[in-house]
């Protein structure tokens, strides 16, 4: 029963990713995508998405992000400290390390991530489901323990 389980792991996406940010690249400012991006570099600033598109953001195993990420999928094999607002589906790969609060619709997390944070699931894939994580995160946030 267990041998099944242990060499199941994350599969490799089939997504096409317009862009690359390669490991030696490092970008300062907000990203605004219309298309997927895989990052392999260094990005501090936040990461945005279209609403009316169906971007996925890829943070490769070098990669690494400071800064909050809105998108419809983020898969992750490197580093964030920050949010991650995704629509569809986030993924964390074994060797992933991230500090900031999810959303998601759905979630696969391989052992050995490291996740530090709250994780809440959208409870629909409209604007609004994601409004209402991003209020409760924002609460968790600023609420002070007496």
């Amino acid at each position: 029963m267990f041998e099944k389980l242990k060499d199941k792991s994350l599969n490799a996406s089939n997504e096409r990713f317009d862009t690359l940010i390669g490991k030696s690249a490092q970008i300062y400012g907000r990203l605004v995508l219309l298309d997927s991006v895989r990052i392999d570099g260094k990005v501090i600033g936040n990461i945005e998405t279209a609403p009316d598109h169906k971007v996925s953001v890829a943070i490769g195993a070098t990669g690494e992000v400071k800064g909050d990420i809105t998108a419809h999928r983020v898969m992750v094999a490197g580093k964030i400290e920050g949010n991650i607002y995704a629509d569809e589906r986030v993924e964390f790969h074994k060797d992933s390390i991230v500090h900031g609060d999810i959303s998601y619709g759905s979630i696969a997390v391989e052992h050995g991530a490291k996740l530090l944070g709250l994780v809440i699931q959208n409870s629909g894939s409209t604007n609004s489901a994601q409004a209402d994580a991003k209020n409760v995160i924002h609460n968790a946030q600023t609420v002070k323990p007496s």
